[in-house]
């Protein structure tokens, strides 16, 4: 995939901090062994100078280096013995001032045979992250705090359902979603009233997904089809590329939510940005979930038919009953 530079460079430095915190846990266990058991701190040097001495000798032409280089690795591997010795004796674990690494595969180096390491990719997707996900800031939606009591326990005649256990199933379908993304084959329709939980159970399937380590692009519809409007239409060109890369994030991005579609002025643009949203993150696989009030015909009539023909022929479309949360909360 490709990578942003500037995005990359953050999460180089965020390994970098990783670095740095590691070797000062390292640095803290030398320093209360030696202080504790002297003698492996001389241990330590002694093994440092005959390291140089093997490099040394290994690039000699003496008639004796290999008897050498010989007695260097036995008086290395009984100092090493001595030295493991003398941890376990002060009750250390063996292995308690070997270098640390948070990464087993790179040890922090950000590099592995395939190109750049698992780890550095995770660092990069969570910057990539907080740049496209600006919904979730500083908001607690999650699973666990989603409250079905708030649904009606009475069968509705106008839903034909007893919406508490109807959103139970919902809510089941959405956890189970997030738990197994990205292996899920869905494209998902969030439809309904005003107040009934779509951006919410959204927002939960975000922050899981997130924590997971895809990035996920979480925008209303508003911001999301200015940046359409803006790589085309701005004065400014700084403005424009900024733009034009937002776009970009969220055609490419893991998962991308479009919360409140149909809150927007319909225009030209909208319409044409709303296709290519679709219709190219159908044709790469990648997952979106749109949010909306919107009833089939009015997304039709708003967007057009070749919109609308694809979600109802690639979109599973949730729809949800209750009655406003938002409301209830506020005479609660």
């Amino acid at each position: 995939m490709p990578y942003n530079p500037r995005i990359l460079a953050k999460a180089r430095a965020d390994l970098n901090e990783i670095q740095e915190a590691n070797s000062a846990q390292h640095q803290r266990r030398l320093e209360t062994v030696y202080r504790r058991v002297p003698e492996i701190e001389q241990i330590d040097k002694t093994l440092r100078v005959q390291m140089i001495d093997l490099a040394r000798l290994a690039f000699s032409r003496t008639a004796d280096k290999n008897e050498k280089i010989a007695s260097l690795k036995e008086d290395n591997l009984s100092l090493q013995m001595r030295r493991a010795e003398l941890l376990a004796e002060n009750g250390f674990p063996s292995a308690w001032l070997d270098e640390i690494y948070s990464c087993p595969i790179c040890h922090d180096s950000g590099h592995a045979d395939s190109g750049l390491c698992s780890c550095l990719r995770r660092l990069y997707q969570q910057e990539l992250s907080k740049e496209l996900t600006t919904l979730l800031h500083d908001r607690d939606e999650s699973f666990s705090s989603f409250d079905l009591t708030l649904y009606p326990s009475e069968y509705s005649d106008y839903f034909q359902c007893i919406p508490r256990e109807y959103m139970g199933r919902v809510f089941s379908f959405c956890r189970d979603y997030a738990s197994r993304f990205p292996d899920v084959k869905d494209d998902l329709l969030f439809q309904g009233g005003s107040g009934l939980g779509k951006s919410y159970l959204a927002a939960c399937i975000a922050r899981e997904v997130l924590q997971r380590g895809y990035s996920v692009f979480f925008e209303t519809s508003v911001s999301v089809f200015s940046f359409f409007e803006k790589q085309k239409f701005s004065r400014s060109q700084e403005e424009a590329e900024i733009s034009a890369e937002k776009v970009s994030q969220m055609l490419t991005c893991d998962l991308l939510i479009v919360d409140d579609l149909g809150t927007e002025v319909t225009t030209p643009v909208v319409q044409s940005g709303l296709y290519t949203l679709v219709n190219s993150r159908l044709s790469t696989r990648k997952r979106t979930i749109l949010c909306t009030t919107l009833y089939p015909d009015e997304i039709s009539i708003r967007y057009g038919s070749s919109v609308c023909s694809r979600l109802d022929g690639y979109y599973k479309t949730i729809r949800f009953a209750g009655t406003d949360i938002r409301q209830l909360q506020k005479r609660g």
